[in-house]
């Protein structure tokens, strides 16, 4: 028995960082919502009670450090499930780019399993169960637009956001969080308005939704990565709405509210930058499985 399950990408609308916490993780409140760029997880039952990582991307490791593979083990150990599964991972969003791909991952496995298993855990317990596995991972197990607090696993559904394009673009590098949050003086952040983004999402105000873009990492990763600078100054310069990083970077995406200027956006981008995409905004919440 086998089933597919899509794992669709994020970004960070809003992303603060409040303070160190005690248990050494950041304080955050970030406004996420999902996009049209998705992995796809292929699960396959396994009779011996193995876990199983497959995938022909070279990026993608194959053991216990994929964050699918832990979700795997994790309800698997739990649940004391005796099949093992076979888990193909199909990459289309890049690796280590701020789009919490390994995250999505996990959590589409989570929801897949919770089908093939025949757990019939809820999508609240599925997330708390995700949150264990990494930050992201509670938001990526909802999908939709939410507000997340705590390190990210405080989860607050949010309508969708008014309808527009994204641009995303990825540099050819990639950035470690760690590194980001390591490097992060917390008395010099440049705090987003996150009540004015949840008000322009309720309020299904597009402009109001590009002037609260905000990233309070992302003068971290310009610093370390100029090359990140140059990609959003170029999405200005094309014409993009508004323009952020997304979580730690280094990907850069742009709003764009018509269609008739997406192909001058994502034409530009691609002539310096590699992995470019044009999507749309998703928002909408994922089914169990």
């Amino acid at each position: 028995m086998k089933m597919m399950v899509k794992a669709p990408a994020k970004i960070n609308l809003s992303l603060d960082v409040l303070g160190k916490r005690p248990d050494g993780f950041h304080e955050v409140e970030m406004v996420m919502t999902t996009v049209d760029l998705a992995d796809r997880i292929e699960l396959e039952l396994v009779k011996n009670g193995a876990i199983h990582i497959l995938s022909q991307d070279r990026f993608v490791p194959g053991d216990h450090r994929n964050l699918a593979y832990k979700a795997a083990d994790l309800l698997k150990e739990r649940f004391k499930v005796k099949e093992g599964v076979a888990i193909t991972i199909q990459k289309q969003i890049p690796v280590a780019a701020g789009l919490a791909g390994g995250s999505s991952d996990a959590a589409a496995t989570l929801r897949g399993l919770n089908t093939l298993w025949n757990l019939e855990l809820s999508l609240e317990e599925l997330a708390e169960i995700g949150a264990e596995i990494g930050s992201d991972v509670s938001f990526c197990v909802y999908g939709g637009t939410a507000l997340a607090t705590g390190r990210g696993e405080i989860i607050q559904e949010l309508p969708c956001p008014p309808k527009c394009w994204v641009i995303l673009a990825k540099p050819s590098i990639g950035v470690s969080t760690a590194d980001v949050y390591r490097s992060l003086k917390t008395d010099r952040i440049v705090h987003p308005d996150t009540k004015a983004m949840v008000q322009a999402i309720h309020d299904q105000n597009y402009k109001e939704m590009c002037a609260n873009l905000g990233n309070a990492l992302e003068d971290v990763t310009l610093k370390m990565h100029p090359e990140v600078a140059h990609i959003k100054d170029q999405m200005e310069r094309f014409g993009a709405d508004a323009v952020l990083m997304s979580g730690s970077g280094p990907t850069v995406f742009g709003l764009v509210e018509y269609e008739s200027k997406v192909q001058r956006v994502y034409n530009g981008l691609r002539g310096f930058c590699d992995q470019v995409f044009a999507v749309r905004l998703l928002g909408e919440r994922n089914p169990l499985a």
